[in-house]
């Protein structure tokens, strides 16, 4: 048994979890944010048979898509911000991290 998790751009969270569900597999959906962009983020946790890893992954691939996105730099810190303009960076968002991780014991009650 494996345990994977996804942490996927809000933006495609709905898509993919009903895309998961169509296909039997049992999702918990977690609200997170990151660390880059601070922006919304979405954690899925599913734990599922090794046999059912790359049915999983490949659903995934298929419902989170990158992306460019315009973002504002942050500004620096220390120094004079006075002259500091922040001109909008692109940057690619979307797509998912995908983690699978061995499940030593699994109970449900």
């Amino acid at each position: 048994m494996k345990l994977m998790m996804a942490v996927v751009q809000d933006q495609d969270s709905n898509k993919l979890l009903n895309a998961l569900t169509e296909h039997n597999f049992r999702v918990t959906k977690l609200a997170s944010s990151g660390g880059f962009l601070k922006s919304g983020n979405t954690t899925f946790m599913i734990g599922t048979e090794d046999i059912r890893v790359e049915k999983a992954l490949h659903i995934i691939k298929e419902n989170c898509q990158s992306r460019e996105q315009l973002v504002a730099p942050v500004s620096p810190m220390g120094g004079n911000a006075d002259s500091y303009v922040p001109y909008p960076v692109e940057v690619e968002v979307g797509g998912a991290t995908v983690f699978v991780l061995p499940v030593e014991q699994f109970q449900q009650f």
